[in-house]
C-alpha cells in the first residue's frame, strides 16, 4: 500500500504543491485564515484530482503555472498582477472541470459514483471564480470574507467530497448511497443558495446534510477495505460529522439573530478539521489504494449518420428481417412479427399524451423539432395517421449492418426518421436503431422479449439496453427510458403502447393502432 501512496500521491508536480504551500504558510502576509484555502488550492485538490484524472506533461505544466500564481498572490494581493493572477487560477479550474465535462461525454448519465467525480470535478470551477470575485474584489452582494467562505466551500464541500464520495461508490453499491449521493452532489448549491437569499434555506440544506453525511460514515463503518485505509476513511468522514454541527449551529444563528457559533469559530474549528482530518486524511486515504471504476466503455456498434439523412430511395419491407433473431417467436401471434418483417403493409392510427408537467417544454420543443424534422410529435392527443415507408439506407455510410429508414409523416410533416439495425453483444440480439439530429445522432439500443403472448421492447433492461447520443466521438448516456408492449388484438389488428420517461418521470404516452392494409 505505501508504493501505492508514493505512486499515486508522490510526483515532481505535487512535492512543487507542498514547497509551495510551505513557503505560504511560513511567509504570508495574508490573513493566517487564507491559508485554508491556499492548502486546498495546492495540495489537496492537485492531489485528488490526480487520484482520477490522467494527467500528461501539459496537464502537469498547467498545474505547475496555477501554483505559482496561487503562491504569488500571498505576496500580490493588493498589485494591478491580482487580478491576472486570479484569472490564470480561473483558467487551470476551467481546464479541471473540461476534464470532469470529457469523462461524463464518454459514458453521460450512467453509474452515479463515477458522475459524483465528474461534478467533483466540475464544482472546482464554481470555486475559482469566486477566488477570483475575493481577489478581484468584486460586488457579489455579500462581505469580501463571505466571497471567500464560499470559494473554501466550493472547494471542501463540493469538489473534494463529491470526488471521494464517487471513489467510495465504486467499492459500494447500495439504494442509500444513491440517496446520500443525490443530497451531497445538490447540497453545495443548495447551502450556497440559502447563504445568498434565505436563511430557512440554508438550514434545511444543512439537516439534509448532516443527514446525508451521517449515513455516509454508517456505510463508511461497514465497509471492506484494508484496515488502514478504511480506519483513515473512516476518520476522513467521521470529521464531517463533528464539523457539520457547527455549520448547523451557525446556519441556526443566522436565522434567530442568537450568535452560537461565529465566523471566527467556524474558521479554527470547522475549518481546521475539514482541513486537514477531512481533507488531507481524505486524500491520504484514497492514495493508498485507488479503486477501479466498474463502467465499462461502450463497444456496440453506432450509426455514422449526422444531419440530414441521405437514402437510397430503394424500399425495404419491414423494420427487421427476421424478428427471431431477436426473440422466441413461437409464442407470439403470427401478426406481431409479420408486422415488423412487412411493416409497409400496415396502417398506424397514433393519439400522442403529454404529460400535463411536461406540456409547456413540450410546446417550446416543438419549433425545435419541426425545424429539424425529427422527434416532431403533434401536442393535440387526438388521433391522427402516421405514414410512413421503409427505405434502405446506404450501409457504408451508416456503418451499421442492414440499415433501413422509417421515415412517419403526420400530415405531410416528417414526425420521425429512425434508422433500424442490430447487433448483438453476448449472445443476445439488440434493435440498434439511430435518429440522426444536427451534428449528432441520438441511439436507441432496445432489449426485445416475450411475456404473456405480448411482445415488449424497452431501453431498461440491462447490458447495451439504453438511450444514447452520439456527437463526434462521444456516446453518452441519456436519462431517458422508453418501453414499447404490442398487442394482438386479432389476426390483422394490433395495438401498441410507447411511455417514454425522463429521470425516472413518465413525460409521454403515445397509443397505436395498427391495421393491415
Amino acid at each position: 500500500m505505501l508504493a501505492n501512496l508514493r505512486k499515486n500521491l508522490f510526483s515532481p508536480v505535487l512535492f512543487l504543491g507542498w514547497i509551495l504551500f510551505i513557503i505560504c504558510y511560513l511567509f504570508s502576509k495574508q490573513p493566517n485564515y487564507l491559508i485554508l484555502l491556499t492548502f486546498a488550492q495546492l495540495v489537496l485538490v492537485p492531489a485528488m484530482v490526480k487520484i482520477v484524472v490522467s494527467f500528461n506533461k501539459k496537464g502537469h505544466v498547467i498545474m505547475s503555472v496555477m501554483m505559482i500564481a496561487v503562491t504569488l498572490l500571498h505576496w500580490l494581493a493588493d498589485s494591478e498582477l491580482a487580478i491576472y493572477l486570479a484569472i490564470v487560477y480561473v483558467l487551470y479550474t476551467a481546464f479541471i472541470a473540461l476534464q470532469g465535462v470529457t469523462r461524463f461525454l464518454h459514458r453521460g448519465f450512467v453509474n452515479i459514483a463515477e458522475i459524483a467525480i465528474d461534478i467533483g470535478l466540475i464544482y472546482i470551477l464554481i470555486g475559482g471564480l469566486w477566488f477570483f470575485a475575493y481577489i478581484a474584489e468584486i460586488d457579489t452582494g455579500f462581505s469580501p470574507l463571505i466571497t471567500w467562505l464560499t470559494a473554501i466551500h466550493f472547494h471542501y464541500s463540493a469538489c473534494l467530497l463529491a470526488i471521494s464520495i464517487g471513489l467510495f461508490g465504486r467499492i459500494h453499491k447500495s439504494k442509500g448511497y444513491n440517496i446520500v449521493v443525490f443530497i451531497l452532489l445538490t447540497g453545495p448549491l443548495l447551502v450556497a443558495l440559502g447563504i445568498a437569499f434565505s436563511t430557512i434555506i440554508e438550514i434545511v440544506s444543512v439537516m439534509l446534510y448532516i443527514v446525508a453525511i451521517y449515513w455516509l460514515f454508517k456505510l463508511a463503518l461497514k465497509i471492506s477495505l484494508p484496515k488502514r485505509q478504511c480506519i483513515l476513511l473512516q476518520v476522513s468522514y467521521g470529521a464531517l460529522c463533528f464539523t457539520i454541527v457547527w455549520s448547523l449551529l451557525y446556519a441556526f444563528g443566522n436565522f434567530s439573530g442568537i450568535i452560537i457559533v461565529s465566523i471566527p469559530d467556524m474558521l479554527t474549528f470547522h475549518g481546521l478539521v475539514n482541513c486537514f482530518l477531512f481533507g488531507l486524511i481524505g486524500v491520504i486515504a484514497w492514495g493508498l489504494e485507488v479503486p477501479i471504476s466498474t463502467h465499462q466503455s461502450y463497444t456496440f456498434p453506432v450509426s455514422r449518420i449526422r444531419g440530414k439523412l441521405h437514402t437510397t430511395g430503394d424500399a425495404h419491407a419491414g423494420l427487421v428481417d427476421a424478428l427471431q433473431d431477436f426473440v422466441d417467436t413461437s409464442h407470439l401471434p403470427t401478426v406481431i412479427p409479420h408486422f415488423y418483417e412487412h411493416t409497409n403493409c400496415y396502417q398506424l392510427i397514433a393519439s400522442v399524451q403529454w404529460r400535463a408537467w411536461f406540456k409547456p417544454l413540450a410546446l417550446i420543443y416543438q419549433g425545435i423539432s419541426r425545424w429539424m424534422q425529427q422527434l416532431n410529435l403533434p401536442l393535440t392527443s387526438k388521433q391522427v395517421e402516421m405514414n410512413g415507408v421503409i427505405v434502405k439506407v446506404d450501409e457504408r455510410q451508416d456503418g451499421r449492418q442492414a440499415p433501413r429508414a422509417w421515415i412517419r409523416t403526420i400530415d405531410e410533416q416528417t414526425t420521425f426518421v429512425a434508422i433500424y439495425s442490430q447487433h448483438t453483444t453476448a449472445q443476445t440480439t439488440f434493435m440498434n436503431i439511430a435518429l440522426p439530429l444536427p451534428f449528432s445522432t441520438m441511439i436507441g439500443i432496445l432489449y426485445v422479449y416475450e411475456k404473456d403472448g405480448d411482445l415488449h421492447i424497452t431501453s431498461s433492461d440491462g447490458g447495451d439496453a439504453g438511450i444514447y447520443l452520439a456527437m463526434k466521438h462521444y456516446v453518452f448516456r441519456l436519462p431517458l427510458n422508453e418501453h414499447f408492449t404490442i398487442t394482438a388484438k386479432n389476426e390483422t389488428t394490433l395495438s401498441a403502447v410507447h411511455t417514454m420517461r425522463i429521470f425516472g418521470l413518465p413525460f409521454l404516452r403515445i397509443d397505436y393502432q395498427i391495421e393491415r392494409k
